[in-house]
């Protein structure tokens, strides 16, 4: 299978990680198709943790490509802090590759974002207000600075000062703090030199690497849930972080793509405004919250919890023709009495069959409940799947049968190597 996509099958922070880096020994390239620094992707490598928001996270072996795609937005001065932390850290970041299609982000797309979100009044998105939204829409609009730009430093500089100087006025008019032109111009122009070494036509680059049959894995940032098009909107990312979205941010065709991963927690969480279906805000929440540490990478944020929704799932396999399921943080139920899984779905007294569309319906939805007997036994330790209490297989062959594919990889700990391959019986 020579394209392999991995997707968030919830709303972010599934583990995709954690998948990506296991699945990582197998692919020569990894490669971002979507999204900005607004992301998080943690890794744990002998104790040691890497926190990434750009770069892809097969970047911690040697023998994989890293690669920045077209549908990303590049925010440079993380990009480069986090090139400096791995290098720190004897990771080399030499054969990373950058998109010379891929748009950059700049101080007064950060500017607007604070703005909208401050107008929204009691309405917020919940935005990461890192600018992801305002760069996505001066890509729309046509009006965006690419990263191949830096190449050419006269014509980079000039488009920066002339962009900066609209967007002055735009921020000047809307109450903000107007930006400095000159020290911009400087400061990005710096940026970009560093940026050239690492650009690349990643397209040719990617459909060469499959023509000389090598294997190639998609990495998708946020998740499903967060879709522009098919997550809960308003309350979304600017970006497709399905499986659609992995061809057109990669520049990889539909047909190319042969195994589609999705990755669920063994419960669901949240970060930020929108609908909930399974929010829990009893001591079960609580217990979720603090045994799965469930705090953004990037923002730091206390995320939402509720218990594993299916309907959810089933969707999502859906949309993204998902081939397989990654089930992460299995082990986080370890300490409970019971669990609960989301089987289906009801409105007003009565059973809804399909995901509802519209984000006011979800807010009305009550879940419908499995509950299935806890474990009380710590997995962490488990690599085989016979070692599972018998409560843990139920609750996998649960999943499995509600979502309709199977369970490939069972997360049952933060540890890099904290997970085994599950074999349906």
């Amino acid at each position: 299978m020579p394209v392999t996509v991995v997707i968030g099958a919830q709303w972010g922070d599934e583990g995709k990680a954690k998948v990506i880096d296991l699945l990582s020994k197998e692919h020569a390239y990894v490669v971002r198709y979507q999204g900005g620094h607004n992301a998080g992707h943690t890794v744990v490598v002998d104790g040691e943790k890497y926190a990434l928001q750009l770069v892809p996270s097969g970047i911690l072996y040697r023998h994989v490509t890293p690669v920045i795609g077209n549908g990303v937005v590049v925010d440079m001065p993380t990009l480069f802090n986090e090139v400096d932390m791995l290098e720190s850290r004897g990771n080399s970041c030499a054969d990373l590759k950058v998109s010379t299609r891929a748009h950059l982000i700049f101080p007064w797309h950060q500017s607007h974002d604070a703005i909208s979100e401050a107008m929204r009044g009691d309405d917020k998105l919940g935005t990461t207000l890192r600018g992801i939204g305002p760069a996505y829409a001066d890509k729309m609009r046509r009006v965006g600075i690419r990263a191949g730009d830096a190449r050419d430093p006269e014509r980079f500089a000039r488009l920066i000062r002339e962009r900066a100087t609209v967007e002055n006025k735009l921020i000047s008019e809307a109450g903000g703090d107007e930006l400095d032109v000159e020290e911009m111009v400087e400061l990005y122009s710096t940026y970009g030199a560093r940026l050239v070494p690492y650009l690349s036509d990643t397209i040719s680059l990617l459909h060469n690497a499959l023509a000389d049959d090598a294997h190639i894995l998609l990495e998708g940032a946020q998740a499903t849930f967060l879709d522009l098009d098919h997550g809960t909107y308003p309350y979304v990312t600017s970006s497709n972080p399905t499986a659609g979205g992995a061809s057109v941010g990669s520049g990889l065709g539909p047909r190319d793509l042969s195994r589609i991963v999705g990755i669920t927690k063994a419960y669901t969480t949240r970060v930020g405004a929108g609908p909930f279906v399974t929010e829990l805000f009893d001591d079960d929440g609580k217990m979720l919250a603090e045994v799965g540490h469930e705090f953004g990478t990037v923002t730091g944020r206390a995320r939402r919890c509720g218990w594993l929704d299916c309907v959810m799932l089933r969707h999502a396999v859906r949309l993204n023709s998902l081939t397989e399921l990654s089930l992460t943080k299995l082990d986080i139920l370890d300490g409970f009495d019971t669990v609960k899984i989301c089987t289906g779905y009801t409105l007003n007294g009565e059973p809804v069959i399909d995901y509802p569309d519209q984000y006011d319906v979800l807010e009305r939805i009550e879940p419908v409940y499995e509950e299935l007997p806890g474990w009380k036994t710590p997995i962490n330790e488990m690599r085989e799947p016979g070692d599972l209490p018998a409560e843990a297989k139920a609750f996998i062959a649960v999943v499995e049968r509600e979502v309709g594919i199977r369970v490939n990889v069972v997360g049952v700990g933060a540890e890099r190597d904290d997970y085994l391959i599950w074999e349906t019986t």
